[in-house]
């Protein structure tokens, strides 16, 4: 049976791009449809809007981090510091997996030193989806 790591390969491969493979797959186990998931991490693709900064694979998690976690409210008490305390650690996590949570440095522009690969992010960004926010 094909697992969701392998479709966000797959959705990478057809022309989403690094958020969007992420958001994609899993956007239906939290309350989202894809076709807003597409197009609301449209543009973090190519480090965030081809900026060439944060992994877009790994902002794709900490989309899914936030329908995960929030609760939806602005009041105090909310749920905004534990949202933002578990975006951390899922960046801390892929940052030990791959040295760095920037596009650029990932794929060597400055120094041509590839650290990690696109799709090498994307199935990295999918673990952590699995690990840490899937029940």
């Amino acid at each position: 049976m094909e697992t969701r790591i392998n479709i966000t390969a797959e959705k990478h491969a057809q022309g989403y791009n690094c958020a969007q493979a992420i958001l994609c797959t899993y956007c239906d186990l939290f309350g989202m449809d894809e076709e807003t998931a597409f197009r609301v991490s449209e543009g973090f693709g190519l480090g965030m809007g081809g900026m060439q900064s944060t992994c877009g694979a790994l902002t794709g998690v900490l989309m899914l981090a936030g329908l995960k976690n929030s609760n939806g409210l602005v009041n105090p008490g909310s749920t905004k510091g534990s949202s933002y305390a578990l975006s951390k650690k899922l960046a801390e996590e892929f940052k030990e997996m791959n040295s760095t949570t920037i596009c650029k440095e990932l794929k060597g522009i400055d120094d041509g030193i590839v650290k990690r690969s696109c799709p090498g992010c994307i199935e990295d960004a999918a673990k952590l989806v699995e690990k840490f926010l899937i029940d």
